[in-house]
């Protein structure tokens, strides 16, 4: 793959996926606010409402934040009531996050906005997959071993 120094912006894929990522948070806005929820926070209720009781370091990679970048939102998140942070049984070095009855009962209310986001950004599910796929594809790529990219 090359790029030339006098590219322009609109050709970069980077700058494509950036204010692809910028618009849909958004749209997530009006669609989360009723929830009392920011996209970041979603993120982490979503990952916790398929795998509830997970450790900060598990939660952390599953949403792509550093667990330092995770702490403000878990922090949040729990003066709310929505989740409880806690040091685990087998190893008190690991924080343990589960959700209340609150944070529970949440998902009820949030259900309806996967389909109206899906319904905002106007994608076939033809398309849908494929964008998940490419999404999925880089991600791999750039968070894998360096030394075996190209380049």
């Amino acid at each position: 793959m090359t790029a030339t120094a006098g590219a322009r912006i609109a050709e970069q894929p980077c700058f494509a996926i950036h204010s692809t990522a910028r618009a849909i948070a958004r749209a997530y806005r009006p669609l989360l606010e009723p929830l009392g929820l920011t996209y970041p926070q979603y993120v982490v209720m979503m990952l916790l409402w398929e795998r509830d009781g997970v450790d900060q370091r598990t939660l952390a990679a599953g949403a792509h934040l550093d667990p330092a970048t995770l702490t403000p939102v878990l922090q949040r998140l729990e003066r709310r009531g929505l989740l409880v942070r806690g040091r685990s049984t087998d190893d008190e070095r690991r924080l343990v996050i589960t959700l209340t009855a609150a944070g529970r009962a949440l998902r009820r209310d949030a259900a309806h906005v996967p389909d109206a986001m899906l319904c905002q950004v106007g994608l076939r599910p033809d398309q849908e997959a494929a964008l998940r796929e490419i999404c999925a594809l880089i991600v791999t790529t750039l968070d894998g071993d360096p030394t075996e990219r190209g380049g």
